[in-house]
């Protein structure tokens, strides 16, 4: 009887740690690992108490009883304490790769956008659209303002053409300085 009762106890004990995880809210990635490293102690420590509580039963009515119980729970708890660890691990493995492909979609995006600008930049070099003797500013503007460049690239490109409207001789000096603009 004392056997089925210590079993009976981990069962329930181990049920009720489980009903507890799995009826949580949706947690971050980051409270998912701290969360599962927390119930690994917890499920570790209710398992440790109900071997105890066992054992103090068992033994009263027969030590050799209590020995099997207690061999048999720490295999359990052994058995839930790794399950939850691995979890765990396979948590913490899916937020580096959910991460890393974020920083590369990212790096992308930058790369692709700095890549736009210099292709309209060397798009108004091939058109003539931007020679000491051209300098089509109306059509610069209206194609830097259609682009998909970062708006603080844009304001800073219109500035430059701005200046080279304000003062054509200054064409030549301030090509670098575009270039190196519309390129980052």
């Amino acid at each position: 009887m004392s056997r089925t009762l210590l079993i009976i106890i981990v069962l329930v004990g181990l049920g009720a740690g489980g009903y507890f995880y799995l009826n949580q809210p949706e947690p971050t990635p980051a409270e998912k690992l701290e969360a599962a490293a927390e119930d690994a102690g917890d499920a570790v420590s209710e398992a440790a108490s109900a071997v105890q509580e066992a054992a103090s039963e068992a033994l009263e009515s027969a030590t050799e009883q209590a020995s099997e119980a207690a061999s048999s729970l720490t295999d359990q708890a052994t058995e839930a304490a790794s399950s939850v660890a691995d979890q765990a691990t396979e948590a913490a493995n899916s937020i580096a790769d959910q991460a890393s492909e974020a920083a590369d979609q990212a790096g992308d995006q930058v790369a692709s956008l700095a890549d736009q600008g210099q292709e309209l930049f060397n798009s108004w070099v091939q058109e003539g659209m931007l020679t000491a003797q051209n300098f089509d500013y109306d059509a610069m503007v209206a194609s830097v303002q259609n682009s998909e460049m970062a708006q603080v690239v844009k304001d800073q490109v219109i500035k430059i053409l701005d200046e080279i409207k304000a003062s054509p001789e200054a064409v030549l000096t301030k090509l670098q300085d575009l270039q190196k603009a519309m390129s980052q």
